[in-house]
């Protein structure tokens, strides 16, 4: 039985995340029935990490067997069509090597977070930022964002339904960049709390603002309580970038 690993976009405003609910709309769901259409097998799609609802991907990566052994472009091509008109497409379709997991194979997973930085308010963007209108330092956030490099407790910025067995984690990059009017946030570790990302990205913007110094960012992480975190920052401007195997 071939196994298809595949790089994946999608634009997640219009699911409730990544993982199929029932009868909610959810960016697997979608990948399942349009896999139903094209070959009529019922399978399950494993993905490398969940996103939550609104959060968008450019480059998630998954993988689903199927009992054919079909040409990889045709897979592409077939699910692509299936796909239309939902906002998801497939940018990669690779065979498999023998025993890899598009989860458990994982060794980095990479999120970037984008906020435009400007008075007026996104048109062409909407849903796909966080507007923040009070001028932002980005090179303040980002030596300030070191702070959270290396193993911690993030407790602090674990959401409080998180089921993850332990608040012990690796951050391995936390980049801030100016391009222009958006201000681009970039993490890199193994593996992430529940909304982690948006929980530091939050934290970052009151640095950024001039609410927080480095000192409020470190109380915070040491304090290890969900309520010495920042505002969260909204899912609009979260995109799931890559992973590394």
């Amino acid at each position: 039985m071939p196994r298809y690993r595949m790089t994946i976009e999608y634009d997640g405003r219009p699911y409730r995340g990544f993982q199929a609910q029932g009868a909610l709309p959810s960016v697997q769901g979608a990948i399942e029935k349009a896999v139903l259409g094209f070959c009529g097998e019922a399978i399950r799609v494993h993905a490398s990490g969940r996103t939550d609802t609104g959060v968008h991907a450019t480059g998630q990566v998954i993988h689903i067997d199927l009992i054919k052994d079909w040409k990889a472009e045709v897979v592409q091509n077939a699910l692509n069509a299936h796909l239309v008109p939902e906002p998801i497409s497939i940018l990669d379709v690779q065979v498999a090597e023998e025993g890899w997991h598009a989860r458990f194979s994982a060794k980095e997973r990479r999120y970037q977070y984008r906020v435009l930085n400007r008075m007026a308010p996104p048109a062409l963007e909407q849903g796909r930022v966080w507007h923040v209108k009070k001028p932002i330092d980005a090179e303040a956030m980002h030596a300030v964002a070191q702070v959270l490099v290396g193993h911690h407790d993030f407790t602090t910025f674990r959401d409080m339904q998180c089921q993850a067995k332990s608040p012990m984690k690796t951050l391995d990059v936390a980049a801030v960049r100016r391009e222009g009017e958006v201000v681009l946030l970039e993490f890199a570790s193994r593996s992430f709390l529940h909304r982690q990302v948006r929980s530091m990205a939050g934290s970052l913007v009151e640095v950024g603002v001039g609410r927080w110094t480095r000192d409020d960012l470190k109380a915070a992480l040491e304090a290890r309580d969900r309520r010495a975190c920042g505002p969260v920052a909204p899912a609009d401007g979260l995109y799931f970038t890559g992973v590394s195997y």
